[in-house]
């Protein structure tokens, strides 16, 4: 049986420059141990991994410390460390899944949900025309 997606609509970067200022954002809530953060993950099909800012794996209650894996992060974050943060996270009515996030010591960037591994674990079907977005659980027959 095929689980039908959900539909969210495109939101307003800040700060708001119309259509073009306008991007796929995932309200996701995100869960570690007893704690969770409510926030938006910007959707980026380009992004080879989730990135977490360092405020945010604050707010869940990780402790920088002791996370030991380093990952190196690329682009405009090849200076910040990072390591990896392995989080619940619930997006929409489907059960929550997990997601490594690359949870970087900077602040400038949002919530990044990428190839490793949110884009692994949902199907996701932009409709730029159309301001919205889909996104369904992967599918787990065999093709």
């Amino acid at each position: 049986m095929t689980v039908p997606g959900e539909e969210f609509p495109y939101i307003s970067r800040t700060p708001p420059s119309g259509a073009a200022g306008l991007s796929p954002s995932l309200p996701i809530d995100l869960i570690l141990g007893r704690n969770s953060v409510s926030d938006f993950g910007l959707l980026d099909s380009g992004a080879a991994v989730n990135v977490l800012p360092y405020d945010v794996g604050l707010r869940l209650g990780a402790v920088w410390e002791e996370q030991t894996i380093p990952v190196q992060l690329t682009g405009n974050l090849a200076a910040s460390e990072a390591r990896v943060l392995m989080v619940s996270a619930a997006v929409g009515k489907f059960p929550p899944v997990r997601l490594a996030f690359a949870w970087t010591q900077s602040n400038s960037v949002p919530v990044i949900l990428g190839q490793v591994n949110l884009f692994l674990e949902f199907d996701v079907c932009f409709f730029r025309s159309r301001s919205l977005f889909e996104v369904k659980p992967r599918s787990t027959g065999s093709v």
